[in-house]
Order: C-alpha cells, then structure tokens, then sequence
C-alpha cells in the first residue's frame, strides 16, 4: 500500500486529495490500482486565502481543536503559526485492523428495534461509570456476528472489531466480569422487552399476531457436575442427539412470519404435552384474550387441553398435526370423502367429527421423498442382512449385529420378518427373513399423507393446509438459534446465567429476523448471514501520520465500499455514517487506542 495525490482544479485552483492505494494483481503478470482509504484534502495550498483545517482532538489537553496540516518537505506559512501541523506522508503507516462492517450494521439493526432506548431506561449506568447498556449491545452483536463465549469476546474478538469504535468505548467495556454481572441485570426485563418487540414489528412490518406458532426444543450442555432437584438442567430426550448431556427445553412461540413472540425456558426433563396450558396462560395475561389460532405438531396437545380451548370464551383455535394412530380409526370414513386440489401436487379430503374438522392432506412431493427414502433404507437393510445370513456366527454375535442393523434402518426393519433357531453355543448361519407384504401395502398408502385436526369449521381446506405448513417457520428459527448463532452448548454453571445466555440469543435472533424482514421483498433468495458476511468485509484502519513536532495525527477510516456494498446499501436504503474525526496524539505518546 502507498499513498497517492489527486491533485484536482477546483475554482481556478488546485486542491491536493490524497487516498491509500494498493496494487492488485488481475492476471498475466499485470496490476490494477485500488483505492482503499480516502484520506481527503489534508495539505495547505500555499495560499492563505484557501488554507483548509480540520478538527482533531487533543489527547493533553482533552478537547477538539482546529489544525492545518501541511507536508514536512515545505516551509510551515506564517499565517499558520499556532495551529499548523507538519506531518511525514511518506512515513504514514496503517495500524490495528478491524472489523467494521457487519458491526455497524448489527448496531443499526439494534437501534432499528428501538433496543438502545429500551435498555437505556432499563439498564443505568453504574456509579463507577459502567455502561451496561453498550455491554448488552456488544453481546447481542457479538452473538449475531460472531458467536462464542464471553470469555473470546473479552480475550480475543473486541479487539479485532469495531464495537468501540462505533460506541465509542475503550477496552475496559469488556472486562471479564463486566460481562458475567451485565447477565444478571437482564432477565427481570424478559416480559417488558416481548411487548416492546411486539410494538416495533406491528410498526415497522405491520406484522399481526392472530396466528401462532408453537413448538419446543432442548439445548445441552457439555459438564455434568451435580445438581439439585430443582434445577431446570435434567436429562431428558434430546433433540440434539445429546442423551448423554443434561439439557434445558426451550419453547418458542413465533408468527407465520418467523416473528419471535414470547419464549420460556423449562427443566430438561419436560414433556411436551405439559406446556402449552401455560403458554396459553401466559399469551392471555400478557396480551389480553383474543381470536387466535395456534399451530402446533401432533405431540404437543392433550385432549383435556383442547377441550379447554375449544370451551374457551372466546374460543381459542387450533390446528394440530394428528397421530397414526387416529388415521387407522378414521379410515374407512376418509375413504368414502372425495380428494380436493388445494394447490398443484396437493389435495385434501375434510371430515367433519362432533366440533372438531380433520383434514387428511396428500403431497406428491412429500410422497416422493419418503418413498425414495424407505426404499433407499428397505435396500440397504436387505443388503445387510444378506451379508449376515453368509457369516458364521455365534447366538449372541448374530443378536448384536442385527441389533446395530436394527438401529441404522429404523423404518424399514418393521417392514421385515426375521426367523431366528434356537440360540446355541454353535456357529449360527440358517436364519432367514422375507418382507412383510401386507406392512408395506400399509406403509405405501401412508407415505406422504398426514392427518391435521382443528376446531377452525368453516374455513377453506386450502387455507387450513397453508396454515399448516408454516410450521417450518419456528423449524427455522430453532435451526438459526443453533446453528447461525450458535446457542448450543451452553457452558454457564449458574442457572440465572443459563436463562440469560439464551435471553441473549434470543435477542440476536430478532436482529436477525428483523434483517430477513428487510431482505424478504428486495432478494429473497439471499440470507441474513450473507449479507452480514459481506459487509464483515469492510474494516476498518487507523491512519498514522508522524509530525514534525514528535507527535502522531491519526485518521481511523473504514475502507471504501465495494460494488455489491453500495449495491446492498442503496437497496436496503442504508447510508454509512461519517468517517471519525481525526486524532492527535501528546508528544512522544500516542493515544490510546480502543
């Protein structure tokens, strides 16, 4: 990198810009020029009458004051005496840099939610000067951006970011135990912080809240240190693959939109069908009794539950997935019911029962894939077995080996018959198995058909199907919250802290769905975590140019942006702020840095 002099005539007179250009190689031995920083106008024109100054904040005597800056190789004007500056272009220097743009933006998503007015009221300052509110903002940034432990934010990724910077904070924001104490402040705020999210959606999306979704999901974590009876971290089953790990059990309530509403945190040990009473309740008392319709999978509702909602003033709707069990009862009776075209490659049969509607519904794509899946399984399995059929082996070999078989191909082993001999000491070989016909017919009218059941008479069976299938959306939210901001593992000890790593998560889950939101009409197809990648690619430098005098002028400047930022930028009607205002350092001290 160097510096480079744009020299430009401006009304009849020459002005001097200067920017940091590098050389690229594009192929063949040849170089293009980039420009990388613009520096601006920073040199006097030898004319008093247009001498420019800027400014910079004096580190001695700790306020702004103006300065002309002039090159070292000239003489210093006479008329600049006491606020002239003679610096080194050619011993300029680059230093510390870092990431500014996925930063700025998660910081203009924060404020776009109102979040840094609403923990400003909720979170003082304490009296040695701690600003908790900046704390939780690099946090929840820090968890969308890059997410890790408290212990790399405070060691490792402040330093390489811009979050001081862009509030202008210095290190001492993220010492360790700043970090940890802001966790205890914040989960009393959990209920306030859902109605104040409520609003601002309503607001800025015109998002409404008839219809919800609800589902539940565990977190793990990695120790197993002893616990008491009462604390929420149990073993229980694991939708992560985990039965090795205690774990606590989320519940989630979101809109047809992703739109988060509410959340609760329960022992890991909870099941299903003991929650959604109390989210009902919860719902009711913290936004009022209303017409709404919740969407929710097979395990989750009991039929006491749905009694209470059905009798419920005024009534409380539902539309829930239904076990296979109750498809066998139903049968015959759906049988006799004519199919309906909701959509191309869907179709549904409605069966009116006392006050309830089940709708039987018919995908061809989700036909497709479950047979090409229990054919790839029933293939493979009757590979296997051929090849155990040729081995000789002892009872209890032979036992284990169809046991591990058993396991891998779960679904297709109830489609075949095993005749076993009598277990002996000896060689076994001679056993044999066919496949169940009769379970496949079964299996093949079942496959890509699914029962739903619902107390919503009278609405279109196209409408109830939709409705249904917008369950993926909370399947996405508990896909982002593990895996994009990585909620899981959790490797707090302290239970209050447990619930406020996930109340931290759960807020730059907002950010992220309120950037989805943003995205959604302009490019669908393109994610929140590409965008935040692509502007992650923005740093930010600090520009040092050595005086004459032994001190140092510093100009912190984000690099300039490339197409596709600009192009990102227009589209989603984004302006960058200001470049900082420069710096200069005491003699023979520079300032400290962020």
């Amino acid at each position: 990198m160097f510096l480079k002099c744009h020299p430009r005539i401006k009304d009849g007179k020459e002005h001097r810009y200067w920017s940091v250009v590098e050389n690229r190689r594009c192929g063949r031995g040849k170089f293009v020029q980039r420009k990388v920083l613009y520096l601006g106008e920073i040199n006097d024109s030898q004319r008093e009458s247009w001498c420019r100054t800027i400014e910079v904040f004096d580190e001695k005597r700790e306020r702004s004051m103006p300065l002309a800056l002039f090159p070292a190789d000239r003489q210093l004007p006479n008329f600049a005496a006491g606020f002239g500056v003679q610096v080194r272009l050619k011993e300029m220097e680059l230093h510390r840099p870092r990431q500014w743009g996925a930063c700025w933006l998660a910081c203009h998503l924060y404020e776009q939610l109102g979040l840094d007015e609403f923990w400003a009221e909720c979170l003082v300052d304490s009296r040695e000067g701690t600003c908790w509110q900046h704390i939780l903002q690099t946090l929840v940034c820090y968890r969308l951006i890059d997410p890790g432990s408290e212990w790399r934010l405070h060691r490792q990724w402040f330093e390489q970011s811009a979050m001081g910077d862009l509030l202008d904070e210095d290190y001492s924001l993220v010492e360790k135990n700043a970090l940890y104490r802001c966790l205890d402040k914040v989960l009393k705020h959990k209920e306030q912080l859902f109605g104040h999210l409520r609003q601002r959606w309503q607001d800025l999306f015109g998002v409404r809240f008839e219809v919800l979704l609800y589902d539940l999901t565990s977190t793990y974590f990695e120790s197993d240190p002893a616990f008491e009876e009462t604390d929420k971290r149990q073993f229980g089953y694991s939708r992560d693959k985990r039965p090795d790990c205690v774990q606590v059990v989320i519940g989630l309530i979101v809109s047809p939109e992703g739109f988060p509403l509410a959340y609760e945190v329960l022992p890991g040990n909870t099941s299903d069908k003991t929650t959604l009473r109390e989210f009902l309740r919860k719902i009711e008392e913290q936004y009022g009794k209303a017409e709404r319709v919740w969407l929710m999978d097979r395990g989750i509702p009991t039929e006491e539950v749905l009694a209470e909602m059905r009798a419920s003033v005024p009534p409380i709707y539902y539309l829930v997935g239904t076990p296979k069990g109750r498809l066998s009862k139903l049968e015959a009776d759906l049988l006799e019911r004519p199919w309906q075209s909701v959509r191309p490659g869907v179709e549904v049969k409605v069966l009116p029962q006392e006050n309830e509607l089940y709708v039987f519904a018919q995908s061809q794509d989700r036909l497709n894939k479950e047979r090409a899946m229990r054919r790839r399984q029933l293939k493979a399995l009757w590979k296997r077995l051929g090849q155990l059929q040729q081995m000789k082996l002892k009872a209890r070999e032979l036992l284990l080996k169809l046991g591990e078989a058993k396991g891998r191909y779960r679904a297709a082993w109830r489609l075949i018959e095993l005749q076993l001999p009598e277990p002996t000491t000896e060689a076994i070989s001679s056993f044999s198995f066919a496949l169940n016909r009769q379970k496949l017919r079964q299996a093949r009218r079942r496959e890509g058909r699914y029962l739903l059941r619902t107390n919503l008479s009278g609405r279109d069976p196209a409408q109830l199907w939709e409705f249904y299938i917008q369950l993926v959306e909370i399947e996405a939210a508990f896909k982002n919250l593990k895996d994009d901001l990585a909620l899981r593992p959790i490797f707090h000890q302290l239970e209050h802290r447990i619930e406020a790593h996930i109340f931290v998560a759960f807020m730059a889950y907002c950010l992220h769905v309120t950037l989805r939101a943003r995205l959604r009409p302009l490019a669908p197809g393109l994610s929140p975590r590409a965008v935040l990648d692509k502007f992650a690619a923005i740093q930010m430098l600090d520009v040092h140019f050595p005086t004459t005098d032994g001190r140092t002028v510093i100009l912190s400047r984000y690099t300039h942006p490339e197409p596709d930022h600009k192009l990102l930028l227009e589209q989603l009607n984004l302006t960058l702020p200001a470049q900082p205002p420069p710096r200069i350092s005491s003699r023979g001290k520079l300032l400290n840095q962020n």
